[in-house]
């Protein structure tokens, strides 16, 4: 009997040391989670969230009994849960460091694009990871082989407590059903934040916010959402474009969208100062033609979200704020959506799509195939693929030889739709000679090799602008900057409100000189096909229609964020024609990413 209470000792130890690993790990995501502060992880744990962080503890267990019930071993199952739990820690301080958002369930998916995240990292970190990973797949691989030589009851121990854990984790992954208990128990004590994701996971902490975000629909069914309201809306904007189009000549021309990375400028920012004026070359072209501002739905990052926007004319504003990247979430589960390129389409368009980079990034492929471009042309499929100086991606000047030689072919009008890469972080030692420099707080060597990016990105756009003069057929084209690069210190941010921060430029422009020189304050990217459309006389469609008659009186807005009447607004406020034309345009949008698609039986998406 004296024999027993070692045993029982060793078992006291391992489970306090378990538990303390369970509990160490949280406090590390919450650290990583606040910037680094131990005090603020330690309020949070102990003081400002204690039952939401232990709840986070609960979900961290079956996470962590999983590892070690399928490695045979409590050690190297810690082994394998601290690489991981590291690694998820690091990747959601980098994020929240260069865009201001936590990482996403969704985020995950881009574990294997190694060169994008060696790129964005850097070689050190990057390679300590890979370092981690390997071992730690090579440590949890030797126990699992070991782990043969358990006993009988050992391993039938084992095999309960894996399929306990699963079927634990696959519970928690319904977390946002309505009768999810995990769910209900977070719902006692937490206060959800669905238009700030950053605010979220710091009121509910980092595993709180990662549980809102898993399996969600794309938007709430409006109320008096039917076929029968469907119709009647699609009547109503089809018959107003019909009656346009009876004074329209279809001439076809070919149109370019031109999203480019990161571009903006970055005089706008109170508390910098700019020596020399990198966007001279730009300007040039913008103030003879219709340019502004757009209203980016991101900072430092959200590309896709941007691009899905200007694509589909369909808002992330009017989305759950879970459906974080609908390029990746949604996009590829749906058969048909309308879109810019499918509108072309009837016309006899060719589509392609241009990224100077890898297809897989947020699912491209798949993306534009739903769509409807012919053909995406990457950087192993261009034939122009220079460079400069140390940037090691490609060019503008070469993306825009590029689209070019797609223009070349005037047997039938062209859609172009190119995404560049130019101007993609990390910016420190692209290049050797800066030609502008900067002063503010932060880091000025960041800025002024992006200065000299978005200098490099004005004079390609304005040679490119210039060239399509030599071609026969109209060209038309949309350029735009996604979103500010993730560069400005928080002392820089706190001196510019949201609205300046979520500001790129943006300009259109006819080859035929026929757009007269016009200010637009600010817009957002899903009013851009119904703009050009417009501007340009091209025949038009009944939800274009609805689009226009919303930019009257909301030419601009995201998720807590609406430019009315000149200024802006955190809350929605409508007069009621208003209103009514955008509650149909966001049962519209609801008919189309999670509704019966009612609407692509009608004429509302048809010339």
């Amino acid at each position: 009997m004296k024999q027993k209470y070692p045993l029982y000792g060793k078992i006291a130890l391992k489970v306090v040391a378990v538990i303390g690993l369970i509990i160490f790990s949280n406090l590390f995501l919450q650290w990583c989670q606040n910037n680094l502060s131990v005090s603020l992880a330690l309020k949070f744990a102990f003081s400002w969230h204690t039952e939401k962080f232990f709840l986070a503890c609960l979900v961290l267990a079956l996470v962590y009994g999983l590892f070690a019930s399928i490695a045979g071993s409590l050690r190297i199952g810690a082994v394998f849960y601290s690489v991981v739990i590291g690694i998820l820690g690091y990747a959601n301080y980098t994020k929240m460091v260069y865009r201001q958002e936590p990482i996403y369930p969704d985020d995950l998916k881009m574990v294997t694009q190694f060169t994008l995240l060696r790129t964005m990292i850097g070689n050190g970190p990057f390679l300590l990871a890979m370092v981690l990973v390997i071992a730690a797949i090579g440590a949890i691989g030797w126990s699992i082989y070991r782990s043969r030589k358990l006993k009988r009851g050992q391993q039938l121990s084992r095999g309960v407590v894996v399929l306990l854990c699963s079927l634990g984790l696959v519970y928690v992954s319904h977390f946002n059903d309505s009768t999810n208990l995990l769910r209900k128990a977070y719902n006692r004590t937490a206060l959800w934040i669905p238009y700030s994701q950053k605010m979220n996971y710091y009121n509910t902490g980092f595993i709180g916010g990662f549980l809102f975000n898993l399996r969600v629909d794309a938007m709430d069914k409006p109320e008096g959402y039917s076929e029968e309201a469907i119709e009647a809306i699609a009547k109503k904007y089809s018959e107003l474009a019909q009656e346009k189009n009876q004074t329209r000549e279809s001439e076809a021309p070919n149109i370019v969208y031109v999203m480019s990375e990161s571009f903006s400028d970055p005089s706008h920012l109170n508390g910098i100062t700019i020596t020399g004026d990198p966007l001279k070359d730009y300007y040039q072209v913008a103030d003879q033609t219709i340019s502004g501002k757009m209203l980016s739905q991101n900072y430092g990052g959200g590309t896709a979200n941007i691009e899905f926007e200007a694509l589909t004319s369909f808002s992330m504003g009017l989305m759950n704020p879970q459906m974080t990247t609908p390029y990746t979430m949604l996009v590829p589960k749906l058969t048909q959506l309308p879109s810019l390129v499918s509108f072309l389409s009837q016309d006899g368009y060719q589509a392609t799509a241009i990224h100077p980079y890898d297809t897989s990034m947020y699912k491209r492929k798949d993306v534009y195939d739903v769509m409807g471009f012919d053909e995406f042309l990457d950087q192993d499929t261009m034939t122009y693929t220079d460079k400069i100086e140390d940037n090691p991606y490609i060019s503008d000047a070469s993306a825009y030889q590029e689209v070019m030689s797609v223009l070349s072919d005037d047997t039938q009008p062209q859609f172009v739709h190119l995404v560049t890469m130019q101007t993609h972080m990390p910016y420190v030692g692209k290049y050797d000679t800066l030609d502008y420099q900067a002063t503010g707080d932060g880091n000025m060597d960041s800025l002024e090799n992006y200065l000299q990016d978005v200098s490099y990105s004005s004079t390609a756009l304005k040679a490119f602008i210039s060239e399509l003069s030599t071609l026969d057929r109209r060209t038309l084209v949309v350029f735009w900057g996604d979103h500010l690069p993730g560069i400005y210190s928080d002392t820089i941010k706190d001196q510019n409100d949201t609205a300046t921060l979520h500001e790129t430029q943006f300009l259109m422009v006819d080859s035929d000189g026929d757009f007269q020189q016009q200010d637009v304050e600010v817009t957002s990217p899903f009013y851009f096909a119904p703009t050009l459309i417009e501007e340009s006389q091209q025949p038009t469609n009944g939800f274009y229609e609805m689009l226009l008659a919303l930019q009257e009186e909301l030419p601009a807005f995201e998720t807590g964020q609406y430019y009315i009447g000149g200024q802006w607004q955190t809350q929605l406020s409508l007069n009621k024609e208003t209103q009514e034309i955008y509650d149909a345009y966001q049962m519209i949008q609801y008919d189309i990413l999670q509704g019966n698609q009612y609407s692509l039986d009608t004429d509302l998406f048809g010339e």
